[in-house]
């Protein structure tokens, strides 16, 4: 670069790159005040900026930097173990990935009788933020459980029951259906610890017959079907960049 060259690249030019709009309409959207850099909105034409290290948002939503890294999901049947290689020869992550020379890793991990959303990645940054019980991320899950779960049995629930690690707390507990001696929730938490659902429905005599993760943080399964995958949206990617964004310099590890 000439050393009298501006650095950085103009906001309308980032903008057009990821899929916005094109730079005529970007910079239509600049005048109309709904493009925001670092919190600051921006009115201004020809800002630059740098798309890897600033935050930018378009009417209130983050605009993730140029991809580099893949972000897939998985619809995980069940069954199926939560690795890419197996000793046993069991069926993995790996037999339901799209072939790629990237190798790409699971971000936490899903039981091998629990079917539902996994992301993979080749972001180690990314991968680690996301699964660290520090960022909170909330994970929905979808129960079917033995027995009619009652309304008494719900509100335990969401004061917490202890368990033999420790107490657990779901965000949310809601009833879909129940009867003929079966119960449908969903239940939003944002820990991990291994079989954490199962033991907590165990722990008020409702054992988990079926279980699916939906949705974690705002990325939901939607109509995925099972053993198939998708790359990320940018609204989902950059939606998953705020939940774990912390103060430069900090870091949980």
């Amino acid at each position: 670069m000439n050393a009298t060259e501006p650095e950085g690249t103009r906001l309308q030019k980032v903008l057009a790159a990821a899929g916005i709009a094109s730079r005529r309409a970007s910079e239509i959207m600049i005048d109309q005040g709904r493009v925001e850099v670092n919190g600051r909105v921006v009115t201004e034409q020809g800002m630059r900026v740098d798309p890897e290290r600033d935050t930018i948002r378009v009417d209130g939503a983050r605009i993730p930097p140029p991809r580099r890294h893949l972000y897939v999901l998985l619809n995980k049947p069940r069954g199926v173990v939560s690795t890419l290689e197996d000793p046993e020869g069991r069926p993995t992550l790996s037999d339901y990935l799209p072939r790629t020379k990237e190798r790409l890793f699971h971000v936490g991990r899903l039981d091998t009788d629990t079917e539902g959303l996994i992301i993979l990645t080749n972001d180690g940054d990314f991968a680690h933020k996301l699964a660290h019980p520090s960022y909170e991320v909330p994970k929905t899950y979808l129960a079917e459980v033995v027995g009619n779960v009652e309304n008494r049995t719900i509100k335990r629930l969401e004061k917490g029951v202890t368990l033999e690690d420790g107490p657990v707390r779901p965000d949310r507990v809601s009833l879909k259906t129940r009867g003929e001696g079966r119960s449908l929730l969903t239940i939003t938490l944002h820990e991990g610890r291994n079989r954490i659902v199962r033991r907590m429905m165990d722990s008020v005599g409702h054992p988990v017959d079926r279980l699916a993760r939906v949705a974690i943080g705002p990325v939901r399964l939607g109509s995925l079907k099972v053993g198939t995958t998708r790359d990320l949206t940018r609204e989902e990617l950059g939606a998953l960049l705020d939940l774990i964004e912390v103060e430069k310099g900090s870091d949980p590890r």
